[in-house]
């Protein structure tokens, strides 16, 4: 039997995910996958994403700076660090707002997907408070 490859255990995560699978079992998974792949941007910033729905923001603030330190240009990663940082009351959340919010002028797609994974996030976990600030400072001038 084949083994499991990282990109398919990352593309099966992000189904069950979309499936609406339970987060914290989803959390095991893509920590595997940056286990096996660690110079993964997108693995570190799914995770990180994980972890703030299941809010453990401390595991969440190392995943999001893995994934900011792998790939600096990647707005979803910025904006999950920004709400790490917002909620174990780190400093600089601005700065990564910023970076985030002159990518997405950049790339006009990174918009739409970071509005739909904002409002993925607010289903998720209604009334998530750090998730709503950084959509307002993202949003309010459009």
């Amino acid at each position: 039997m084949a083994e499991v490859t990282v990109e398919d255990m990352f593309d099966q995560g992000i189904e069950r995910y979309k499936n609406g699978e339970e987060i914290a079992s989803l959390i095991p998974t893509f920590q595997e996958v940056c286990d096996r792949a660690p110079k993964s941007s997108p693995a570190w910033t799914c995770l990180a994403w994980l972890y703030l729905l299941d809010s453990k923001p401390s595991q969440a603030l190392k995943a999001a700076q893995k994934a900011v330190r792998l790939n600096p240009q990647d707005a979803q990663a910025r904006i999950n660090l920004a709400i790490a940082m917002l909620e174990t009351a780190k400093t600089g959340v601005r700065d990564h707002v910023e970076v985030a919010s002159q990518l997405m002028l950049a790339v006009p797609e990174l918009n739409e997907e970071v509005q739909q994974n904002i409002e993925d996030g607010l289903k998720r976990k209604p009334n998530w408070k750090s998730l709503t600030r950084i959509q307002g400072w993202l949003f309010e001038s459009e």
